[in-house]
Order: structure tokens, then C-alpha cells, then sequence
């Protein structure tokens, strides 16, 4: 006999099991960070500290003329209060996580004891030639608790006559030799970079590192082997983070984790330089591939100046807070992890007014963001915030557990006001984190509405804030 009931249980029961059928191949189908891309994206705010040859000559960083210029004499290297530690406890304060230091630039020489580049701090009559300076700058990181990184440069080497990775541009056997000799070399230079020194959190190959199918060195493998929960940034072969098309410190938003190449710029030139970068900066929602968007820039580039490097009476290009802040709203609260230029001077120490303001930035960043007025996680689509009476809020953290991947495809956020519910925010990209900033309204209570997702939401932190009433 013809049961109602049991035909609207069944369908029920097949309903579910579509939609649980469905959220499991979804899930399945979701790029997943590696733990090495989980601590990138965790950090939020590094530096990268250029030191070279440079910047003891005196003189203006000229970026084209350094590149192709063999520095004369390369005992300019003196850095008589050298403090790696100083360098360090200024990271420290900004709130940093990781610390990167140029390892070789553009001069080419190598910042610690080499045994295959005689052009290196052996070479040195600074501490006698035992010098170490990569050394000192991971003791120095490990007594803070930040983590190392090293950035390698072998796409520029102005000793060796290298230019955009070779060493001429003929095909005559001199070339092919002395080609053949400089790959060696870098080579030899990573594996001494990645062996000596204890886990590193990254490497970065500025520009690319060309390999083996370009006529460069064949160095991922030499950093696999020895780093296998690094972050490597980049050649043709991998690629674990992207540029995010600019040295702004910012990027766009959207600003999606996921990419549709598994490297970032190095091939697929067409795409990636259509439209000003359009793709690195904003990722692709259907990418295939977990790779963040990294923001760089100066902590030296205000009033039109761009300096990564240290010069004389340069101060007042030091970026005021207001900016930093900016570039802190334009990169962590986009779903980007901040990279900002330190320059350390010829004595060796990172100057005054550069400390002062690294300081000021990590201090302006706990007092808007340590005490929130109300938070709440889980799972699903939708999420209330409530408050014990009506409070006056400026800001609001959304962050997704991004360990399960990016699902949230379009959300907003209302408050209630005493006038009723009031759109808030609204957006797309959550990702690691998405920071609203607005002007001051009074509300009692927030929800949080996903109205677009690949798969449950998993909400990590959503929580709410009144920056001038934090201490």
C-alpha cells in the first residue's frame, strides 16, 4: 500500500546523500596548502634585509649601472658595529615572523664562507676573512624566534659579467664554458646555502632561477633534497608563492591563493603580463594549484623613492605609518603575506629612524587589532556576532581555516543598528585573512552570511573591533 510519509523520506534521504556526494567531490577537488605555505600565509608580515657591496661606496643605489659595474675594490666591505641581533629585534617589534637576507645580489658576492666562490667573505680583511654574516643572521633569528630565510641572487653577478642569467650572449665555446662554470657554481653555492645553516623557512631566486631547460643550474633539486618544508620561490619548475604584481606592499582584491600554473611568472608570459599583472595579482578561483600572492616593498620608498638598498641622507624617504598601514590593509587583509625592505647601513646596523618606525608599525598593529569585542569559529554558511549592548566598531577579521583550502566564493556582513540590519562589508575572497575597515557605527549584534561556497565554510576567526578604544 501506497505509503506518503516513506516517499518523502526516501526523497529526503536521497537529497542528503546528493548533497554530502557533492561537498565530499568538492572537497576533494580544493587546492591544499602545504604546512611550508600554512607558515608563510600564518606569518603575515616579513622582511627581506639587503646587504651588498654597495652599500659602502657612498653613493645612490643605480640598479642598472650596478648590474653591469664590477665594484673595484670589494674590502669597502667594513661594517665596524655589525649587529645582527639589532637587525632582528627590529623584525621582532615590527610583529614580524620571518626574516630573509640577500645571501649574494647583484655584485655577486657571497655574504659567508664559501669554498667554491672565492669571491666571498674569505676574501675579506673584515674579521680576518672568517666572517659569516649568513651565519650570524640565522644565530640571530633563532635567538628571537624568527624564522630564516635566504634570498640567492644569480640572475645579475657584475663580477662575473653575468647578465639576466648568462654570462654572453654568443654561442662561441667560451661562452659555452664559462656558462657551464657560472651554472656549476650556483649550484655548488646553493648546496652550501641550504646545508650549513639548519632548516630555512624560504629561498628566494629574485627573478627566477633559469633551469637546466633554460641553460641555467639545475638547483631545485639541490634544495629538495636539503630544505623539503621550504618555501621556494621560483623557477620554471615550482613555485610555492607568486608575486603579487607589484613592489606596492599591496596587492588587489580579489586576491585568491589559488593560480592556474604550477609556477608563477616565469613561463605563460601572455597571460600573466595581460591586463598589468591582472593574474598574479588576483590569483584564479579555479586555479589548480595552492600559490598565495606575496606583497614587497621598501620600508624606504616614500615621496617617489624606491630604495631596497641603504643610502646616505635618505631618512625622509622612510614610508610614514599611515602608508605602512595602508600597504598592512592592501596585503595581510587581502589574503597576502607583507614583505618589507629593511636597510642595514655601512656601519652594520639598521638605522635609528628605520627601527623606530618598524616599531611604530608593529605597535599600531596590536593596538586595532589585540582586543577583540566579540568572536566566534565553525563550520557553515552562516555566523552570528553578538555583543553585550551597543557598541561603536570600525573593523572586522574574516578568516577561513585555510588548511581545508579556500571554499568561500561570496559573502556579506550586516550589523544590527538601532535602526535595523545595515550592510557592513561584503566580498568575495577570504581566504587567510580579509580585514574591513569602515567608519564607526553603533551596532548590537553581526551576522555573517556565505552566499556562495565550493564546499562548507569553515570559518577560522570572525571577530569584530574598535580600534580607538584599544589601549
Amino acid at each position: 500500500m501506497f505509503n506518503p510519509s516513506n516517499r518523502s523520506i526516501s526523497l529526503i534521504i536521497v537529497c542528503l546523500i546528493l548533497v554530502l556526494t557533492d561537498n565530499i567531490y568538492a572537497q576533494k577537488n580544493i587546492p591544499l596548502p602545504k604546512k611550508s605555505q600554512l607558515v608563510w600565509q600564518g606569518a603575515e608580515l616579513t622582511a627581506v634585509i639587503h646587504y651588498d657591496l654597495h652599500v659602502f661606496d657612498g653613493k645612490k643605489y643605480n640598479q642598472a649601472l650596478n648590474r653591469i659595474t664590477p665594484i673595484a675594490d670589494y674590502n669597502i666591505f667594513n661594517p665596524t658595529k655589525l649587529d645582527t641581533d639589532q637587525w632582528i629585534r627590529a623584525v621582532k617589534d615590527m610583529g614580524g615572523k620571518i626574516a630573509i637576507l640577500t645571501a649574494t645580489h647583484e655584485t655577486g658576492f657571497a655574504l659567508y664562507q664559501s669554498d667554491v666562490n672565492p669571491y666571498s667573505m674569505k676574501a675579506l680583511k673584515f674579521q680576518d676573512g672568517k666572517g659569516d654574516l649568513v651565519r650570524d643572521f640565522v644565530a640571530s633569528c633563532h635567538k628571537y624566534g624568527i624564522l630564516p630565510g635566504l634570498y640567492i641572487g644569480i640572475r645579475w653577478n657584475s663580477n662575473y659579467g653575468v647578465y639576466d642569467f648568462m654570462v654572453h650572449n654568443d654561442n662561441s665555446p667560451f661562452a659555452k664554458n664559462r656558462q657551464e662554470h657560472y651554472n656549476k657554481l650556483c649550484e655548488q653555492m646553493t648546496e652550501e646555502l641550504m646545508s650549513r645553516y639548519g632548516d630555512l623557512a624560504m629561498v628566494w631566486f629574485d627573478g627566477g632561477a633559469h633551469g637546466p631547460e633554460l641553460g641555467g643550474p639545475n638547483i631545485l633539486p639541490i634544495v629538495e633534497k636539503h630544505q623539503p618544508n621550504i618555501i621556494f620561490y621560483h623557477n620554471t619548475q615550482r613555485a610555492d608563492i607568486r608575486w603579487g604584481g607589484s613592489e606596492s606592499g599591496k596587492v588587489n582584491y580579489p586576491c585568491w591563493g589559488t593560480y592556474p600554473f604550477p609556477y608563477s611568472h616565469s613561463t605563460n608570459q601572455k597571460e600573466i603580463f595581460k591586463n598589468d599583472f591582472q593574474l598574479l595579482k588576483e590569483g584564479d578561483p579555479e586555479g589548480k594549484y595552492y600559490m598565495p600572492a606575496m606583497s614587497d616593498a621598501p620600508l624606504r620608498g616614500h615621496k617617489g623613492r624606491h630604495e631596497w638598498f641603504w643610502e646616505p641622507d635618505d631618512e625622509e624617504h622612510i614610508e610614514p605609518l599611515e602608508s605602512l598601514m595602508d600597504m598592512y590593509y592592501g596585503s595581510v587583509g587581502r589574503n597576502s603575506t607583507l614583505i618589507l625592505g629593511i636597510t642595514p647601513n655601512a656601519e652594520g646596523l639598521i638605522p635609528e629612524p628605520d627601527v623606530n618606525r618598524m616599531k611604530e608599525f608593529g605597535t599600531e598593529i596590536k593596538k586595532r587589532f589585540s582586543t577583540a569585542l566579540a568572536r566566534v569559529s565553525g563550520n557553515g554558511s552562516k555566523h552570528e556576532l553578538k555583543l553585550k549592548t551597543y557598541q561603536k566598531i570600525d573593523h572586522i577579521i574574516l578568516m577561513e581555516d585555510i588548511a581545508n583550502g579556500e571554499r568561500i566564493r561570496e559573502f556579506k556582513i550586516e550589523g544590527r543598528t538601532k535602526k535595523g540590519w545595515q550592510l557592513i562589508s561584503k566580498g568575495s575572497s577570504v581566504g587567510h585573512k580579509f580585514i574591513a575597515q569602515f567608519k564607526e557605527v553603533e551596532v548590537s549584534a553581526l551576522r555573517l552570511n556565505i552566499s556562495k561556497s565550493i564546499a562548507e565554510p569553515i570559518i577560522r576567526d570572525f571577530s569584530v573591533y574598535n580600534s580607538s578604544s584599544n589601549p
